[in-house]
């Protein structure tokens, strides 16, 4: 019955519980203590016992649901994208070229691929952008290209995408706040994992900056 209890609680009121249950066990333990005059001599163990109270707090915070309006943003020479955490929406705003300063997802699909022309020959990491954002609103986008290809494709020498990235952008992919703990960055990867991966319908490009964003922040 414990376990079923356990199983089907609220994650949020669960780790309030737990607190509030320690705080009053903590409190009526040094009570009694203290009137039997053996404080002073516990308190060296309570002080070896602390990285474990403290692992505890850290296992208690994993209950908290993820807070909403989380997003993540990757920008390129010609895109600015931003991917909601809820939704799994993408949305974003053209930087440079013939559409500049629109809203990619007011595009017409014969625009996009205008757009992804424009990238092709100018930024190669914003036409791997652009085609994960068509991939997720326009999944028949490649047929429309195909033609293009057996003619000799976009043609043009695309700049090569730099394999560097910055904290700041890392941060920014994973939707963090700079100087984001350890813990932080792995869940806020695992929770886009989640929902990004390939097996899942995700995205290639985006699983790969992820993963590259993830390293960035534990590695720097």
């Amino acid at each position: 019955m414990l376990v079923y209890l356990f199983v089907n609680a609220d994650p949020a009121r669960l780790a309030r519980g737990l607190k509030v249950t320690g705080i009053v066990i903590a409190v009526l333990a040094v009570a009694t203590l203290a009137i039997s005059g053996r404080l002073a001599a516990l308190l060296m163990p309570l002080a070896m016992l602390m990285p474990a109270l403290i692992r505890v707090r850290s296992l208690l915070d994993r209950f908290r649901p993820p807070s909403a309006g989380q997003t993540s943003r990757v920008e390129t020479d010609f895109l600015r994208m931003t991917l909601d955490h809820d939704t799994g929406s993408m949305t974003g705003t053209v930087l440079r070229g013939r559409f500049s300063g629109m809203r990619v997802e007011e595009l017409a699909p014969a625009d996009l691929l205008a757009l992804l022309r424009e990238c092709r020959a100018e930024d190669e990491e914003g036409a791997r952008l652009l085609e994960a954002y068509l991939d997720r609103v326009h999944p028949d986008w490649r047929d429309e290209l195909a033609g293009e290809r057996a003619a000799g494709g976009s043609g043009g020498s695309a700049r090569p995408a730099s394999g560097d990235m910055t904290i700041e952008e890392a941060y920014a992919i994973l939707g963090l706040a700079p100087g984001a703990d350890a813990e932080a960055i792995k869940e806020a990867h695992r929770r886009l994992m989640v929902k990004l991966h390939p097996d899942h319908g995700g995205s290639g490009y985006l699983a790969t900056k992820i993963n590259r964003a993830r390293d960035v922040l534990l590695h720097h």
